[in-house]
């Protein structure tokens, strides 16, 4: 009995250790929002727009989001509770719910991206409140990083892109499937191809039983500028300083879902 009991110890220490380290891994998101929404609680827009991703700064000014605040009752913000969180693929999520001073509540979800090593707001939206039809006309109340066509992503940002399309692609090759790869990808590029015909599209680079995860702590480098087409497609290219061989790399993205989804990638190693 003692030996189970035992056991049982081991086993909810191991659980509680892996909370512990969900809430520090995602305790970064939860201060960019408790301290964005500080500065609205004392009306600083200028220092709660400084909260925000270089992409979502660019298309909103401070009028315009105070604009926002002030409709969405969040400018009588008082407190916040955060209900859940998570981080996948460079991206966070946090939800959760607002009191404002005059004792109402209004369900929130931020969305962030990491940018010079901080996790920076890319989108807030708030569920639009009162009687609506079962196919509403208009989306919920959001504001986020918008895509206007002339647009381009942020030095870092590209990065982030980059670096995360490399991951997902060098797993699927590693594992001789692009079953995660095409999980990872635009809709747009899904139903254009199936992982079968990802694996025949990719074939040789697979055959080749290359590793290419090895490159993950490597950070890429861009070459020249990115671009945006009339077609609002992003073309991002670069390369791993890697020796002796360097992997090159020429990434195609659209924006889907208020954010950049990869549309066609490209490696060459020379």
């Amino acid at each position: 009995m003692k030996k189970i009991w035992k056991v049982l110890g081991i086993i909810a220490g191991v659980i509680a250790v892996i909370v512990v380290l969900a809430l520090f891994a995602t305790s970064g998101l939860r201060s960019t929002a408790d301290e964005f929404f500080g500065a609205v609680k004392h009306q600083d827009i200028a220092k709660a727009r400084g909260y925000l991703s270089e992409e979502f700064m660019a298309s909103t000014d401070d009028a315009t989001l105070k604009a926002f605040l002030e409709k969405s009752a969040l400018l009588n913000f008082k407190e916040a509770s955060w209900s859940e969180s998570n981080i996948s693929n460079g991206r966070g999520e946090l939800n959760g719910l607002i009191t404002t001073e005059t004792g109402g509540h209004i369900p929130i979800k931020l969305m962030f991206v990491k940018e010079h090593d901080s996790w920076k707001i890319y989108a807030l939206q708030k569920p639009t409140a009162g009687l609506q039809s079962s196919e509403p006309s208009e989306p919920p109340a959001s504001m986020t990083a918008k895509q206007p066509a002339s647009t381009i992503p942020g030095t870092a940002d590209q990065i982030n892109l980059s670096r995360q399309a490399m991951h997902d692609f060098a797993l699927s090759v590693k594992s001789k499937n692009m079953e995660h790869f095409r999980s990872t990808i635009s809709r747009l590029w899904q139903s254009q191809f199936t992982t079968q015909q990802l694996n025949e599209a990719y074939g040789k680079i697979i055959s080749a039983n290359l590793d290419l995860t090895v490159v993950d702590p490597l950070q890429p480098v861009l070459d020249g500028d990115a671009k945006i087409d009339d077609k609002g497609i992003l073309t991002i290219k670069g390369h791993y300083p890697t020796h002796p061989s360097t992997l090159n790399f020429e990434n195609s993205f659209i924006f889907e879902e208020s954010a950049w989804k990869l549309i066609g990638l490209n490696i060459q190693i020379k």
